[in-house]
């Protein structure tokens, strides 16, 4: 499953990209093994599982905000 950690002040942020399960921790090492945790339960309430469709490409894009 793909993930994305980000710095969101002093927490790391966790989300899973395919389905809306997000979390956090202290450190990366905790927010992911949160997410696990989250995912572990969120599927084992019977939601469906999304296939596995290759690797997703992730990249930064730059966008213009009017002022």
């Amino acid at each position: 499953m793909t993930a994305v950690i980000t710095s969101e002040g002093d927490w790391c942020v966790a989300r899973r990209l395919q389905v809306e399960v997000t979390t956090q921790g202290r450190t990366v090492e905790e927010a992911s093994a949160n997410l696990k945790e989250a995912l572990e339960l969120y599927f084992a309430d019977g939601a469906p599982v999304p296939p596995t469709a290759g690797q997703p490409l992730v990249t930064q894009i730059e966008i213009r905000v009017p002022a």
